[in-house]
């Protein structure tokens, strides 16, 4: 038995239908488009842009989502002027951003040039390279909070084997620090890899003409792979930045902010006033004033960016 289908409906698929073929190819494609970034939209807007909204209205109340809930305006945001903890966590990331971006981009960079170069297991080789960038942040926490272990760490040992006595690393304020942005080099294989992909498309043609014109092997990296690199160099710097003012899992698992608050970072802070003292909205205030200063960081790379990013031009 068949089922005579409703004629309002089947009129308005109808005008639907004649309303999307009478549209240009650019407005189809267009519409496609749209369809499949929606589930990225509804995703954006519920997992990220949602929570940001909610953090700076939680940021206005003090509140620990049990007992208490009371408005307090914008006490939090000037509380934050005055808080000598939220400045040593603030100053305590920026060396950590100011140092280890820049660090590993130079590691990345060299690692990925070196391996562009034709040698033995080059497979291997980026195998080898590419692999601590996919290893769980606590795993590498815990492994290296073993090698820079002041007596039994595998560091250590090395330089007592050779007459050096070894510093105690996460364990002294003065080296603390120094050990984290160390321990950043370690996932340098994430950003080689980009760089390995961008250095395939430059093309040889240009290093062949330097070559020809008699110009060095340092000289055709500055003056040729460096600029033809810089998109490249760019974005991952500006996801390194990202990246590194939110730094947590190493501090959290390996020095627990200590000792003295000397590896105490922002979101380690957040975090300790947020879930560990109940302050949700202080908490909200400190991640919007981090937000901001990111946000900051990247405005300043995307204004220098028009000085030393060269893009090709067709």
């Amino acid at each position: 038995m068949t089922v005579e289908p409703n004629r309002q409906q089947a009129s308005w698929f109808a005008a639907a239908r004649w309303k999307y073929d009478s549209l240009s190819l650019a407005k189809r494609e267009a519409i496609y488009g749209y369809v499949f970034l929606l589930p990225w939209l509804i995703g954006f807007v519920v997992f990220i842009a949602g929570p940001m909204l909610a953090a700076f209205g939680i940021s206005l109340f003090r509140t620990n989502f049990v007992s208490e809930t009371r408005y307090v305006g914008l006490d939090w945001w000037k509380a934050l002027l005055q808080d000598a903890i939220v400045h040593k966590a603030f100053a305590n990331t920026f060396v950590y951003v100011l140092v280890s971006v820049p660090g590993g981009t130079i590691v990345a960079l060299l690692i990925a040039v070196l391996l562009n170069e034709s040698i033995v297991a080059q497979g291997v080789w980026r195998t080898i390279y590419y692999l601590p960038s996919v290893v769980s942040g606590v795993a590498v926490s815990v492994l290296w909070q073993w090698l820079y272990h002041p007596e039994v760490g595998l560091i250590n040992s090395l330089l007592r084997s050779v007459g050096i006595q070894g510093p105690r690393w996460i364990y002294a304020e003065s080296w603390a620090m120094p050990s984290l942005i160390i321990m950043s080099l370690w996932g340098a294989g994430s950003a080689m890899l980009i760089y390995l992909a961008g250095l395939r498309n430059i093309p040889t043609v240009l290093y062949e003409a330097a070559q020809i014109d008699g110009a060095g092997r340092l000289s055709r990296f500055w003056h040729i792979t460096i600029p033809m690199l810089s998109p490249t160099i760019f974005f991952n710097t500006v996801m390194n930045i990202i990246g590194a003012w939110q730094v947590f899992t190493q501090a959290y698992v390996m020095t627990g902010g200590g000792p003295n608050n000397a590896t105490l970072t922002m979101v380690l802070h957040i975090y300790r006033t947020g879930f560990q003292n109940g302050y949700f909205g202080y908490a909200s205030a400190q991640a919007g004033a981090l937000f901001i200063v990111i946000l900051a960081f990247i405005f300043l790379s995307l204004r220098s960016s028009a000085f030393w990013v060269h893009y090709e031009r067709v």
